[in-house]
Formats: C-alpha cells, structure tokens, sequence
C-alpha cells in the first residue's frame, strides 16, 4: 500500500493526519479502485490505534471516497460513467456561479497569483502536479467570491474525480487544450467581465467532463 505515513503519536489529531494521507492517496490515484484499506495495516503504518483509523475511514466514507463491502470491508469508490457525467454538470453550474461572483472583487494581487500558476500549469512537465496546479489556479480565482461552503462543495467535487482526470491529461492532449481555456478565463477574469468569465468557466470544466468521458469509455469498453 503506497501512503505517506508518518508517525502521529505525538499529533493532536492522529485522525485527521490519517484522513488527510488517505485522501491525498486515493485523489491522486496512489491507492487505485477497488483497492482494499484493512485498519491494522493503516494504523500499524502511522504507528496508532485503530480508533483514529475509524474515524477517518468513515469521513472519507460520507465523502463517497471509500465503501464498504461485505466480506472485504473499506475499498477505494470507484465511479460509473453517469456519475461522472452528473459530477461534472454539477461542478459547471457551482463554479460558473462562483466565478460570476467573485470576478467584481478581483484586484491585482489575486490575478498575479492566478496568472503565475496558469503560467506553472502549462510549463508543469510531471503529470502528477498537474491535478494540484490546476486546482490552485481555479481556487485563486474563486476565492474573491468569499463563499468558503461553495469551494468546499467544489473541494469534494475534484476529490472524486481528480485520479481520473489525472489519466486524461497524462494520456491525451488535455493539458494544452485546458492551458488555453485557462487563459482565456484569466483574461476574461483581468478584463472585468462577470459573465464572459463565468461562461467560460462553465464551458471549461463541461469540456473537460465531455474529454473524461469519451476517455473513460475507450478505456472501459
């Protein structure tokens, strides 16, 4: 099982250090679906109890990252095609809203910022940065809207698909194809422009969820 563990004896929160490796391994694709999480490996590789392990098993549970099934306990989720589908209509309504928001209370600082990591983006040679690059562009974006509940839904969004779209991108032409539209959401962004902004955004990720899907169903078929 590939995670990075530490040891979390004397941590605060031995729960939350568990949680956070857990998700970060199963978000970048480190523990595959359908791979099995057995508590006493978990808690013998971050040196604690099983309690804490629970614990966070069962958040990433309520966060659709992990089942549980009869007779093989927590497993890494996997996703059908028609939930990636709905995931991605759903991210594109959220987040153009939350760009039509925040594009008024944009200044300069925040598009410098945005404009280096769309910038870090496309020059980013390791396919395994790219999921946390792209995230870190939008989010420098959406958080002039100031609605930190939006971006904690959006937040859950991208947890549930990042490991596939990370095989996207690595496979396919997506990264140029997404450096493009994340420029010209940026220059949209710089121009003050609410709606052009918001729409492109909303093209964006249902371009992005169309690619994933065509992917996904050469790869499955």
């Amino acid at each position: 099982m590939k995670l990075d563990a530490v040891d979390v004896r004397q941590a605060a929160s031995a729960a939350d250090i568990v949680y956070e490796a857990l998700r970060k391994a199963i978000v970048e694709g480190d523990l595959g679906e359908g791979e099995n999480l057995r508590q006493d490996q978990i808690a013998q590789m971050f040196n604690t109890s099983r309690i804490p392990v629970r614990e966070a098993l069962s958040r990433l549970e309520q966060q659709g990252l992990i089942t549980t099934q009869r007779y093989k306990g927590a497993v890494v989720a996997g996703l059908s095609i028609e939930e990636i589908e709905e995931i991605f209509e759903f991210r594109a309504m959220l987040e153009a809203e939350v760009m039509r928001l925040a594009v008024p209370n944009m200044d300069r600082r925040m598009l410098d910022i945005a404009r280096a990591y769309c910038e870090e983006f496309g020059r980013e040679p390791d396919p395994g940065k790219w999921g946390e690059t792209n995230r870190l562009f939008h989010y420098s974006l959406y958080e002039a809207a100031g609605r930190p509940y939006y971006l904690q839904i959006v937040r859950g969004s991208l947890d549930r698909i990042d490991r596939y779209l990370r095989a996207q991108l690595t496979l396919t032409d997506g990264v140029q194809r997404a450096k493009r539209e994340h420029e010209a959401i940026l220059e949209a962004c710089a121009a003050g422009d609410a709606e052009l902004a918001s729409r492109l955004t909303r093209d964006h990720v249902l371009d992005a969820g169309r690619s994933l899907v065509i992917f996904l169903r050469g790869e499955r078929a």
